[in-house]
């Protein structure tokens, strides 16, 4: 069986993404790894303040990624019968997904063109752009 990631934030990009992607794993009964990064440079610099507070920002980040951006998702899987496991990572999007497809073996990652990061490029999101250079395996794009 194949098995596609499926990888999603806040824009309606991305919402069509996990759309089509559930739909054709619906029709080839596909497995769903829904993924949502929060973008996090372990190497950026930070003050002593700062290390106090990153492991409670960081159970933040992670408990409001679950509740407001994957589990509507995973509605989205299961409202179609779709198998469906779902993860939230610290690091840059396109290096996690591309990874998390490498190890896991995943057969395609699908994204949506322009997703929700403050410097959205015209036509093809910066995220997609990486993911279509780098990925181990095929990227679909959808618009």
């Amino acid at each position: 069986m194949e098995s596609v990631l499926i990888g999603v934030d806040q824009s309606d990009a991305s919402t069509r993404a996990m759309t089509f992607g559930v739909e054709r794993a619906r029709r080839n009964r596909w497995k769903v790894l829904v993924v949502y990064v929060v973008n996090w440079n372990p190497f950026g610099f930070t003050t002593p303040e700062d290390n106090e507070h990153r492991s409670a920002e960081r159970e933040k980040e992670i408990a409001y990624a679950r509740t407001e951006i994957i589990a509507p998702m995973v509605a989205l899987a299961d409202e179609a019968g779709v198998e469906c496991e779902a993860l939230v990572h610290h690091g840059k999007p396109s290096q996690v997904m591309a990874d998390l497809a490498r190890d896991r073996g995943l057969d395609l990652i699908i994204v949506g063109r322009v997703g929700d990061s403050g410097l959205r490029e015209a036509i093809f999101g910066s995220t997609a752009s990486r993911l279509v250079q780098h990925a181990s395996v095929p990227v679909m794009v959808v618009p």
